[in-house]
């Protein structure tokens, strides 16, 4: 049976991102990544959607043992089942009250519960 393809942006959802864009290096990994990525692997298709260059990303996996997980790099995103994003709203059929999400949005890596938890 074919997985179904899940994307997973990198900064900010599997690594500790603060918002400090760093070209040629990517934050540690986020606790918990791994284990959430090893669980997903087992019923989808995993790919990274970033803006970084692929070049950098693969050792970073291998470093983080993720390698095995992730079955590529990407930077054009793919008709995927699922997108997991820190910078993202889900369009719910509502058109105000995704303008007002819009307008008061935050990215995860810059919120309260980020800092708090």
């Amino acid at each position: 049976m074919k997985k179904p393809l899940i994307l997973i942006d990198l900064d900010g959802v599997l690594n500790n991102y603060d918002g400090k864009y760093q070209e040629n290096y990517i934050p540690e990994l986020k606790s918990g990544a791994r284990e959430f990525v090893q669980k997903l692997h087992n019923l989808y298709k995993i790919k990274i959607f970033t803006t970084r260059k692929k070049e950098l990303v693969e050792p970073w996996l291998i470093k983080n043992d993720l390698e095995n997980y992730i079955d590529d790099v990407v930077n054009v995103k793919e008709p995927a089942f699922i997108s997991i994003d820190d910078r993202s709203l889900t369009y719910r059929g509502n058109f105000d009250e995704t303008l007002k999400e819009v307008e008061n949005f935050i990215p995860y890596w810059k919120s309260e519960q980020n800092h708090n938890g």
